[in-house]
C-alpha cells in the first residue's frame, strides 16, 4: 500500500538530504513504465487544480499505473477494487477523490478507512495531511496502544477522515458517546486480505452495521483471497476493478537469493551477512516478538546497531523504533510481520528472511519494504532442514527459481565462538527483561541502548578481530 508516492511524503519529513534525488528518481520511473502511451498528468485524470498543486508539492509528476485505472472510476462516483503490488501508489489512488469529495461538500466524519497495523494508520495520515494541508483536511488516527480518551476528544471534535485498525474503533463505537458513523460518505478498507487474514471478520461485520447502505467503498488490496472476494459481495456496490498485475509478483529491480543452512548456526550466518554487506540498512524479519526481541540484543552485544518493532512493544516505543531506522540513527531493523505489510521506508537496502513466513504471500510483502518505486534491493531467505517445502512453496507462488547467496563456510564459522557468547548474554538480558515487566510499571526495557553493559565484554571477546565492530 507504501507507494512511490509515500517516498516524498516520507522523505520531507525525516530526510531533506535525499528529497531531490529520490523524488526524479520515482517520477522517472514512473514514466518509464508507461512510456508505450503518452505520460498522463493527474489534471488529465480529472484531478482538480488545487489538488494537482498539492501533488506538485510532494513531487508526484506523474501518476503510477494504479491511480490511472482509480481514479478516474472513483472520481465517476462508482465502487473501486484496487489490485496492485506494495509500492505501487495504492494511498494516492484513493486519497485523491476523497479530497476532491471532500472539496466539492465538506462533511465532518466524511471518510472512514481501515487499515490492519497501527504504523501503516499514521502513514496514511501523514501522506492525507501532506496532500490535503491547503485546504485543511483535518484527519484522526484511531488505534490500539494509545489512550481511549485523548481519541474520544479528538473525535469530539468532529475530523472529516478517521484512520482505524477494527478493534480500537469498535471499542469507540460501543463507548464513546456521541461518536457514529451514521452520516460517513466513504468507507476506503487497505491491505483488505491482511484485515480479514488477521481474524478482524467480527469486527468489519459490526461496522458495516453501523454504516449507511448509501455509501461509496474502495477495496485495495495486493492480493485477492477467497475472503476478500465475499467481502467485495457483501460491501461493494456493482465495483470496477482495476487491477495493475494479476499474478503475484515481486518487483524486477528486487535480487533475491536464499541461503541453505543447519538452524542451529542461524545467528552465525546472520552476523557474517550483517558484517559483509556493512553500510546497507536491513531489514530483519523474525516469526515471533520473542525472536525479535532476543536477535536484536544479540546483534546490538555485537556492536551492531539494531533495533526491535513487533507487538508486545508499546505503541510509542513502536512509533520511536520506526523513526529511529527511519532517520538512519539504526541500521537494523528487526520486525515481525507488524512490519511487513505498507511501511514505506524509503532506505530499506536488504530485506532479510530469518525465519521463513508460514503464509507463501506474506513473503511478497515483506521484500515489498526494498525495492520500492524503481529502486534496487536485496532480499535474502534463510532455510534450514525444516523449512524446505515452505520455500518451494514460495518459489512457486512467485513463478521463480532463486540463486543461492555466495557465503564462505569456514569464515562463518569462525564466528561461532563470539555470537555464542552474544547469544548467552541476550538470552540472560530476555529474562531481566520478563523479570522487569512483571514488576509494576517495568515498561523500560523495550529498546535498551545500553545493553546492560555486556556488549563492552563481548566487544573484545575470543576471536575478537575488528570485524564486528565496523558499523
Amino acid at each position: 500500500m507504501a507507494d512511490d508516492s509515500e517516498k516524498s511524503v516520507e522523505i520531507k519529513t525525516d530526510d531533506a538530504k535525499d528529497e531531490d534525488s529520490s523524488s526524479d528518481d520515482d517520477n522517472s520511473n514512473v514514466n518509464v513504465a508507461e512510456n508505450d502511451e503518452p505520460v498522463k498528468t493527474f489534471k488529465d485524470l480529472g484531478v482538480t487544480e488545487v489538488l494537482c498543486e498539492a501533488c506538485e508539492q510532494l513531487g508526484w509528476k506523474t501518476p503510477t499505473k494504479i491511480q490511472v485505472e482509480a481514479i478516474p472510476v472513483a472520481l465517476q462516483g462508482k465502487d473501486v477494487i484496487g489490485l496492485a503490488e506494495t509500492g505501487s501508489g495504492k494511498t494516492g489512488a484513493f486519497a485523491l477523490p476523497i479530497l476532491q469529495s471532500l472539496l466539492a461538500s465538506a462533511q465532518r466524519l466524511h471518510t472512514l478507512i481501515l487499515t490492519p497495523t497501527r504504523e501503516l494508520a499514521f502513514q496514511i495520515a501523514e501522506q492525507f495531511e501532506a496532500l490535503g494541508s491547503s485546504i485543511g483536511v483535518k484527519t484522526a488516527v484511531i488505534v490500539g496502544g494509545i489512550d481511549m480518551m485523548s481519541q474520544s476528544l479528538v473525535l469530539a471534535k468532529k475530523p472529516h477522515i478517521v484512520i482505524a485498525t477494527p478493534g480500537r474503533l469498535i471499542d469507540h463505537l460501543e463507548n464513546t458517546k456521541g461518536f457514529s458513523l451514521r452520516a460517513l460518505k466513504f468507507l476506503v478498507m487497505d491491505e483488505a486480505d491482511r484485515i480479514l487474514n488477521m481474524d478482524f471478520e467480527t469486527e468489519v461485520d459490526k461496522i458495516l452495521k453501523v454504516i449507511p447502505r448509501d455509501r461509496r467503498t474502495f477495496l485495495f488490496s495486493a492480493t485477492m483471497t477467497k475472503k476478500v472476494a465475499k467481502l467485495q459481495r457483501a460491501a461493494l456496490k456493482d465495483p470496477v476493478k482495476c487491477a495493475v498485475n494479476t499474478k503475484y509478483s515481486t518487483v524486477e529491480k528486487l535480487q533475491q537469493y536464499y541461503v541453505f543452512i543447519p538452524s542451529k548456526y542461524k545467528d552465525c550466518y546472520l552476523v557474517s551477512i550483517i558484517n559483509e554487506l556493512a553500510g546497507n540498512s536491513f531489514m530483519i524479519f523474525c516469526s515471533t516478538c520473542n525472536n525479535a526481541q532476543r536477535v536484536a540484543l544479540l546483534l546490538r552485544n555485537l556492536g551492531i546497531t539494531a533495533i526491535p518493532l513487533h507487538g508486545q512493544m508499546s505503541q510509542n516505543k513502536r512509533l520511536g523504533s520506526l523513526n529511529k531506522f527511519k532517520s538512519k540513527s539504526r541500521s537494523v531493523l528487526l520486525a515481525t510481520d507488524v512490519a511487513s505489510r505498507g511501511l514505506d521506508i524509503p532506505h530499506v537496502d536488504c530485506v532479510i528472511n530469518y525465519d521463513i513466513p508460514t503464509h507463501s504471500k506474506d513473503y511478497i510483502h515483506r521484500v515489498g519494504r526494498t525495492a520500492r518505486a524503481g529502486r534496487s534491493g536485496k532480499s535474502i531467505t534463510f532455510v534450514t532442514q525444516y523449512d524446505v517445502e515452505l520455500f518451494q512453496r514460495i518459489e512457486t507462488l512467485i513463478g521463480k527459481k532463486l540463486p543461492a547467496f555466495p557465503t564462505q563456510e569456514e569464515e562463518v564459522m569462525m564466528l561461532v565462538e563470539r555470537v555464542s557468547e552474544a547469544q548467552r548474554f541476550a538470552r540472560i538480558e530476555m529474562k531481566e527483561q520478563g523479570e522487569k515487566r512483571k514488576r509494576p510499571r517495568g515498561e523500560e526495557g523495550d529498546d535498551t541502548e545500553q545493553s546492560s553493559g555486556v556488549r563492552k565484554k563481548v566487544r573484545g571477546g575470543a576471536g575478537g578481530g575488528g570485524t564486528m565492530d565496523q558499523k
